[in-house]
C-alpha cells in the first residue's frame, strides 16, 4: 500500500483549505522556534560571557542542520510517510528543547549549540514534508499565495518570539549588565551569570512537552495523499525544470541570509549604533510585523493582479533600496531601514519555492529537499557580518553581504520568469 507521500492522484484545482490549515498551525510553531535564534544570541552572549562571532554560533548551527539534513529527510518521509514523519519532526524538536534548556542552565555552550542543532534537524524535517507539498496543494501557479498564508502564522510567531524571551527572560537587561560589571570578584560574577542563564530552563522545558503533543496530535491527523500528477514533469520543460531546481536552491540560500540578517542580526546592528539593550531586544518583532504586512500584500495580490515571478522581482528591488537606506541613514532611521526589510522579504520564499520545484514530477520531494537545503545561507551570511564588523565599518559591511544577495535573487525572478513562459502546460484555474 503506498504511503502518504506516494504520488498517485491528479492535480488539484481547488486549495483543499482543511489541510492547508493543519500546516498552518505547524508553521506556527517551528516559526515559534526558529525565530527565537535572534534574541538568543543576546542571551547566550550575556549568559556565556562571549564575543559576537561566538554567540552568532547559535543561529549558525540552528541553519547548518538544514544543509546536512535535508536530503536525508526526504528519504525518511518516503520510508513513514507525511505525517508520521512531521510528528517524528516535531519530537526531535522536543528533545533538542529539553536538551537546550537543560544545558542552557548549566552554562554548557557546546551541549546548547547541540541541543539547537537537533532542533534544527526536526525542523528541517518538517519544512521537508511541508513546503513541496503545500507547493503542489493547488494549482502550482497559486502555490506562493497558500504558502503566504503558512507565512503569516509563522511569522505572527516570530514576532511574539523576542516579545515572549525579552518579556520572560531578558527583562531587567540594564540591571543585569551593571550588576555583572560591579561583581567583587569572579565567585560573583559567575553567580550573577548563572542566576541569568538558569531563567531559560521552564520556558524550554514547557516547550518541549508542548512540542511533543503536538507530535502525538499531528500523527492522528487526516492528510490527504498528492500524485506526480499534482506537479508534472511537462516533457519539454523538465530539463530546465532541473536547472531551476539547482537555481532555486541558490535562491534560498541568499534569501534565508537576507531574511536572518534583517531578523536575528537586527539587534547587533542596533547595538552598533550603541542603542539600549531593553530596547534592541525587541527590534526582531519590528522586523516581523513588516513580514506580516507583506503577506498580507501576497496574499492579496498573487496571482489575481501580478504573478508571482513579478512579485520577487520587486521584492529583490526592493530589498536593494531599503537597504541603500539603512547604509544612508544612522540611529534608529537606519535600523527602521533594516526593519523594513522585513516588507521586502515577505513573499520572496513563498514565490521561490513553488519556481524552484515546478514541473519536478516524481523527484518534487527530492527537490523540496535541495531547496530547503539552501537555509543553510542563514548559517553563512549573519557569520559573515559578524567577522567582518570586527575589522570594517558594520553598516558597510551590511551593505556589502546584503546588495549582492538581492542581485542574485533579482536574477532568479527574471530568469524564472522569462524560462516559464517556453513551457507548455495544461491551464489551471487562475484563483484559489
Amino acid at each position: 500500500m503506498p504511503n502518504e507521500t506516494t504520488l498517485s492522484v491528479k492535480a488539484p484545482t481547488k486549495t483543499p483549505w482543511g489541510a492547508v490549515l493543519l500546516f498552518c498551525m505547524l508553521f506556527f510553531i517551528f516559526g515559534f522556534v526558529t525565530w527565537l535564534n535572534g534574541p538568543l544570541i543576546t542571551f547566550v552572549k550575556l549568559a556565556f560571557n562571549l564575543t559576537d562571532v561566538e554567540a552568532f554560533l547559535v543561529p549558525s548551527t540552528f541553519y547548518l542542520s538544514y544543509f546536512f539534513l535535508s536530503i536525508p529527510a526526504a528519504f525518511i518521509l518516503r520510508k513513514t510517510g507525511m505525517k508520521q514523519g512531521m510528528a517524528l519532526g516535531l519530537f526531535i524538536m522536543a528533545i533538542g528543547a529539553a536538551g537546550f534548556g537543560q544545558f542552557a542552565t548549566l552554562r554548557i555552550f557546546p551541549g546548547a549549540l547541540t541541543s539547537l542543532f537537533i532542533i534544527g534537524a526536526g525542523v528541517s524535517l518538517l519544512q521537508t514534508a511541508s513546503n513541496p507539498y503545500i507547493s503542489v496543494l493547488g494549482p502550482i501557479e497559486s502555490g506562493a499565495q497558500r504558502i503566504a498564508v503558512m507565512g503569516i502564522f509563522n511569522k505572527f510567531a516570530g514576532f511574539l518570539a523576542p516579545i515572549v524571551v525579552g518579556t520572560f527572560i531578558l527583562h531587567g537587561m540594564s540591571d543585569f549588565d551593571a550588576s555583572v560589571k560591579a561583581a567583587a570578584d569572579p565567585a560573583a560574577k559567575e553567580a550573577i551569570l548563572n542566576a541569568f542563564a538558569a531563567r531559560i530552563h521552564t520556558p524550554y522545558l514547557m516547550m518541549a512537552g508542548l512540542l511533543a503533543i503536538l507530535a502525538v496530535f499531528t500523527w492522528f491527523s487526516p492528510l490527504p495523499a498528492l500524485g506526480d500528477d499534482a506537479n508534472p514533469d511537462n516533457g519539454q520543460g523538465s530539463k530546465f525544470a532541473y536547472i531551476q531546481m539547482f537555481f532555486g536552491f541558490l535562491a534560498i540560500f541568499f534569501y534565508v541570509g537576507v531574511e536572518v540578517m534583517a531578523g536575528d542580526a537586527i539587534t547587533t546592528y542596533a547595538n552598533g549604533f550603541g542603542l539600549p539593550l531593553d530596547l534592541t531586544k525587541y527590534f526582531t518583532s519590528a522586523t516581523l510585523i513588516a513580514m506580516l504586512v507583506g503577506y498580507v500584500a501576497g496574499i492579496i495580490l498573487i496571482p489575481r493582479f501580478v504573478k508571482q515571478e513579478k512579485y520577487l522581482i520587486f521584492s529583490a528591488i526592493l530589498g536593494v533600496a531599503l537597504t541603500i537606506g539603512a547604509f544612508l541613514t544612522k540611529g534608529y532611521v537606519s535600523v527602521g531601514f533594516v526593519a523594513a526589510l522585513g516588507f521586502a522579504n515577505a513573499m520572496m520564499w513563498p514565490a521561490i519555492f513553488p519556481l524552484g520545484v515546478r514541473g519536478l514530477g516524481k523527484l518534487t520531494e527530492l527537490g523540496g529537499a535541495l531547496l530547503v537545503m539552501g537555509i543553510a545561507g542563514g548559517a553563512v551570511v549573519p557569520q559573515l557580518f559578524a567577522h567582518l564588523k570586527e575589522t570594517y565599518d558594520f553598516q558597510l559591511v551590511f551593505l556589502c553581504l546584503m546588495v549582492p544577495c538581492y542581485a542574485y535573487i533579482l536574477f532568479f525572478g527574471l530568469f524564472a520568469g522569462r524560462k516559464i513562459k517556453t513551457i507548455v502546460a495544461a491551464p489551471v484555474p487562475a484563483d484559489i
